[in-house]
């Protein structure tokens, strides 16, 4: 009678066990990784929800990841009408010398609102986004308050704060810089992400532009790349299945910084990593987070799989 016994709680033991990770959730079966980076977040689109949270709310330079903001206020200036795409601009002495990342702009020298929106989400060039603010908003010093106007309209924490349309550091603005342009622009990485997934769900062709590979600035006669290497399109080291965006970027204060998107059957993620140690890094902590958040929707021999993966290491 006692063999019986036994016997029955030996099966009914191990079924009850398969039964509560199936129930309560794929995570049980999906170690979350270490990331290295000073702050990291991932987040499911479609819910909004946090799946991963390193320092989220750590107000820190955040390099490049402010010209999200940027974008999407170019985007709705020209939904409403007030830019048009074909329009010129005339670069400011300002704009012509603002250091980092830039296309090396002349003072006086025409571009039309698209190729300095291209320029700026591929390349993020911080000349075209300060030639865009301005033209936006009559002055950068008036565009940063839209920034944090809309800001706070879209639900980001105060801890977040936009000082410039470009993300550069204050040493990098350049000797014809506005006085009133100063200041380091900080953000969290969780609000980096919530900014994310709004200009995504608000201008989904914002992906269109994300993802390409390069362009071509014909007045110049160059090419430049995306800065993003984890785009399919490139098939390189750090290319990963399903990635179309965003934004890249490095200022000696904030570090290493992306902020990527892809999508797999269905399920879109955002991902955010502040201060990695390298440009490399930066893709290979994104990794790490896409792979885990597309896991916890696997089959549960997968994600079974995983756990065994993780537990071995």
């Amino acid at each position: 009678m006692m063999k019986k016994h036994w016997l029955r709680w030996a099966i009914v033991v191990p079924v009850l066990i398969i039964l509560i990770f199936i129930t309560l959730g794929p995570r049980l079966l999906n170690g979350k990784p270490n990331v290295d980076a000073e702050a990291a977040v991932l987040m499911d689109m479609h819910t909004g929800e946090l799946l991963m949270d390193v320092n989220g709310d750590k107000p820190m330079p955040s390099a490049n990841m402010s010209k999200l903001m940027t974008e999407l206020l170019v985007l709705e200036d020209i939904r409403a009408g007030r830019l048009g795409w074909n329009d010129e601009v005339r670069i400011s002495r300002y704009a012509s010398t603002v250091g980092g990342v830039n296309l090396s702009l002349r003072y006086g020298e025409r571009m039309t609102v698209s190729e300095l929106f291209q320029s700026m989400v591929v390349y993020s060039a911080n000349d075209a986004a300060v030639a865009l603010a301005e033209r936006s908003a009559g002055s950068e010093s008036a565009f940063v308050k839209r920034m944090n106007e809309k800001a706070a309209q879209i639900g980001l924490s105060p801890d977040s704060r936009f000082s410039n349309a470009s993300g550069a550091g204050q040493s990098e603005l350049g000797p014809n810089h506005p006085k009133d342009i100063r200041g380091e622009t900080k953000m969290t990485a969780s609000d980096t992400a919530k900014l994310a997934s709004y200009l995504i769900t608000s201008h989904p062709e914002i992906l269109r532009t994300s993802s390409r590979t390069q362009m071509e600035l014909k007045d110049k006669g160059i090419y430049i790349s995306n800065t993003n290497w984890m785009l399919p399109s490139l098939a390189g080291p750090y290319s990963y299945a399903g990635t179309d965006g965003l934004k890249a970027g490095y200022t000696s204060d904030a570090g290493y910084c992306f902020t990527g998107t892809a999508e797999q059957h269905g399920k879109r993620l955002v991902a955010v990593v502040l201060g990695a140690p390298s440009k490399e890094e930066r893709f290979a902590q994104t990794r790490k987070l896409f792979d885990y958040g597309f896991s916890l929707s696997a089959s549960f021999p997968m994600r079974l799989q995983n756990l065994v993966k993780l537990a071995s290491h």
